[in-house]
């Protein structure tokens, strides 16, 4: 059977791990700007981009959808991330900016496979305070939707959309797994996730410093494997360690597992934790 049936249905489903971060007034853009890793001040209202928050030695905390929704409003699309932690976090480099940051309790986040109403960067506006992104890549049809009314649990759906998102090489991070690595070391230049150009941010020198020397030694690998295996587990060749699975999901016929491993690399059998691991093409277009 495959790992990535087609749907029989067109219905939006839950995804309980994905949740809101909203930041709001006269300062929230420039806030942004300052503190996140991709070019904000580059989009215009009604688009969104991938985009990220990183600790000042580079490494990845969280990873988001940032919606800029008008000049007063931005919302982040956060996956398996506490948003109401996030925004502590944040608040502590608010200081005199006007900025708000709060986890609204009346939006729910969905997801189905089929076409958005809007494809590329551009969102559909729906309902007040309701659109909808085009998360469509090489691997699969995709929408998900923000709306003010809750979907049906869907448990099955849920792991295809994660598989779906490794396929397609978007990192699901644990929080074994935050603030361990760089864009660069989870191949987030896929994504157009950050910025080399942009003004200084957290992290930043450390992000410029990688990919104007060339040093990007390692990158995603996208792998099929029998067991399942715990995120960050090690990558063995030849009985030794060269990598780390960093994110996994349950497929029809075992697990699907994005890993970090050295670009340059001899062709040989890679196991973690005694599983033979198959590697797979990850998917364009996210």
């Amino acid at each position: 059977m495959s790992d990535n049936p087609s749907p029989t249905q067109s219905e939006f489903f839950a995804l309980p791990d994905h949740r809101l971060l909203m930041l709001g007034g006269r300062d929230c853009v420039a806030f942004a700007q300052a503190q996140f890793m991709n070019d904000v001040a580059a989009l215009t209202p009604g688009h969104w981009q991938w985009n990220g928050w990183l600790t000042p030695k580079g490494r990845l905390v969280a990873l988001f959808a940032l919606v800029l929704l008008d000049s007063e409003s931005v919302c982040l699309v956060l996956s398996d991330v506490d948003p109401a932690q996030l925004a502590e976090q944040l608040r502590r480099y608010v200081f005199r900016s006007k900025v708000t940051l709060t986890v609204p309790g009346d939006l729910f986040v969905s997801g189905a496979f089929e076409p958005a109403p809007v494809t590329g960067n551009a969102i559909a506006a729906m309902a007040q305070d309701e659109f909808a992104l085009d998360f469509t890549s090489d691997a699969c049809t995709r929408t998900l939707r923000i709306s003010h009314a809750p979907s049906l649990a869907d448990a099955t759906a849920c792991d295809r959309w994660k598989v779906t998102d490794l396929a397609s090489g978007l990192p699901r991070l644990a929080e074994s797994q935050s603030s361990q690595w760089t864009p660069q070391q989870l191949s987030l230049d896929r994504l157009r996730a950050y910025s080399v150009k942009k003004g200084c941010y957290p992290g930043q020198e450390i992000v410029a410093r990688t990919h104007f020397l060339g040093q990007a030694k390692r990158g995603l690998v996208l792998f099929d494997a029998d067991a399942p295996v715990t995120d960050g587990a090690a990558v063995d060749a030849a009985g030794h360690s060269i990598g780390t699975v960093v994110s996994s999901a349950r497929t029809y016929t075992g697990t699907r597992r994005l890993a970090i491993l050295p670009l340059a690399r001899d062709a040989t059998t890679l196991t973690a934790a005694g599983s033979v691991l198959r590697e797979r093409p990850l998917s364009d277009g996210l």
